[in-house]
């Protein structure tokens, strides 16, 4: 019997990536190869590639001719690389990366078993097709994450044309997974322990509408909200189009819902947002918040703005300061306007100079900063419920955590400098020091809740 040989899969780009990573993960482990955390210990390598913007693709390239070397070398046998960067370049990329031994892109990284074992082409395969396939509950999955918390993509692709976005092109159109998948999902989810579940998609608020005709995210969320032991649901990437009151009125009523949202706005200057394609039916971003602070239950936002979109003046930029200002976000983030070739927004006139939209993404977050220590502090003294995540690997402090207002990965967390509690565990907290990001805290007796 030939042992087969040991795998090792580096993932990058954003937590829907993640997610396809655990599916080619669980593949892999189901075809009966071993895995291996470092490639140090591989003979095949797979990389799981971003192609969003040139910065991703650039990492993505580093990565790979790292891998490529590598297999120069001798210390590796095979390079399978998938994802987004292939779908947008893989032909291409081909010729110039001939340590490559297979190329699979978005619509077809579920092939990746066929394309372990030596093969006898003359040219590495390049794999790549219209993304149409829905990965659900019936594919394998190899979860990556603490056994307290998840991931779960309810649906793949994007129907939006936002200017400046490639999306659409390398994921494919919008496409919901049932919701009697998702549920079974989360089901299993919790079985292993979760205790968070973190819904994602390209738009999570567009849920369910290429299903019956309209959105159904309520739906959905009664239906989690039906899973014993499922302590908190998180809702990301929340078009601001799709915020409806119906939304915001389960948010309120349900605890369990966690108090956030992650609502990328990328700018409030009305006649930009026009031009990026991301004009939200007649309700400006003002009025969005303003109806989202009305609500009883106070929720913590998150947003991502983008600086430097062709046209946008110091004028406009302003505006945008003054509304950071005068939102007050838990959590921000700015990025610079990338011109991808392909976009419509490549084509626009009007150029941001490099470094204008460097300054302009820096004071946005020097502003951000003062203000997300300001709303930090009001927390002291108050006791909050904290998923406990483990030791603090970055300080003295022994153990880390996040309250159901911090998101994986993006926000900041609670540093426990008193008491103890087990990973994976919700513990009730009192806060006695605030930073820009991080909260610090000690856990005390009592409910978390």
């Amino acid at each position: 019997m030939t042992t087969k040989l040991k795998v090792c899969l580096i993932s990058l780009g954003c937590a829907k990536n993640q997610v396809d990573s655990e599916h080619i993960l669980g593949l892999i482990d189901e075809a009966g190869y071993p895995i291996v955390s470092t490639i140090e210990a591989a003979d095949i390598a797979v990389l799981n590639t971003c192609g969003f913007v040139q910065s991703a693709v650039e990492e993505s390239i580093d990565e790979l001719l790292e891998l490529c070397t590598r297999k120069r070398s001798g210390e590796l046998r095979r390079i399978v690389v998938v994802g987004c960067m292939v779908q947008r370049y893989g032909y291409k990329l081909r010729s110039e990366l001939p340590e490559v031994d297979a190329w699979l892109g978005t619509g077809t990284w579920a092939q990746i078993v066929d394309l372990l074992p030596s093969a006898a082409d003359q040219r590495p395969p390049v794999h790549i097709q219209r993304p149409t396939a829905l990965a659900d509950h019936r594919m394998p999955r190899l979860h990556t994450m603490p056994a307290h918390s998840a991931y779960l993509k309810v649906a793949e692709g994007c129907d939006h044309r936002c200017a400046y976005c490639m999306i659409p092109s390398l994921r494919g159109p919008f496409r919901s997974r049932t919701l009697e998948s998702v549920v079974t999902e989360a089901e299993r989810l919790v079985d292993r322990g979760v205790k968070e579940i973190n819904l994602i998609a390209q738009d999570t608020t567009m849920y369910g509408r290429d299903l019956t005709g309209e959105i159904d995210l309520k739906a959905l969320l009664s239906g989690l909200l039906d899973v014993r032991g499922l302590e908190w649901i998180r809702i990301l990437y929340a078009h601001p189009m799709n915020v409806s009151d119906a939304l915001l009125d389960l948010i309120d009523q349900e605890e369990r819902i966690c108090p956030y949202l992650d609502i990328p706005f990328q700018h409030v200057n009305e006649e930009l947002l026009c031009q990026m394609g991301r004009a939200a039916g007649g309700e400006s971003p003002r009025e969005l918040m303003e109806r989202i602070h009305f609500r009883h239950r106070s929720l913590s936002i998150r947003t991502t703005f983008m600086v430097g979109f062709p046209g946008e003046t110091e004028k406009e930029f302003g505006e945008l300061l003054e509304f950071v200002r005068w939102a007050a976000f838990d959590h921000l983030g700015v990025f610079v306007f990338s011109s991808e070739k392909g976009t419509a927004a490549a084509r626009l006139g009007g150029k941001v100079e490099a470094d204008v939209a460097q300054r302009r993404q820096d004071a946005v977050m020097v502003l951000q900063a003062k203000l997300s220590k300001a709303k930090n502090q009001q927390w002291i003294g108050q006791a909050v419920p904290v998923l406990i995540e483990g030791p603090s690997a970055e300080t003295d402090l022994l153990l880390a955590g996040r309250t159901a207002r911090m998101a994986p990965d993006v926000d900041g967390r609670v540093l426990i400098n008193k008491g103890e509690a087990q990973v994976g565990e919700i513990v009730a907290v009192r806060i006695t020091e605030a930073y820009e990001y991080d909260l610090v805290g000690e856990i005390i007796e009592g409910p978390a809740s």
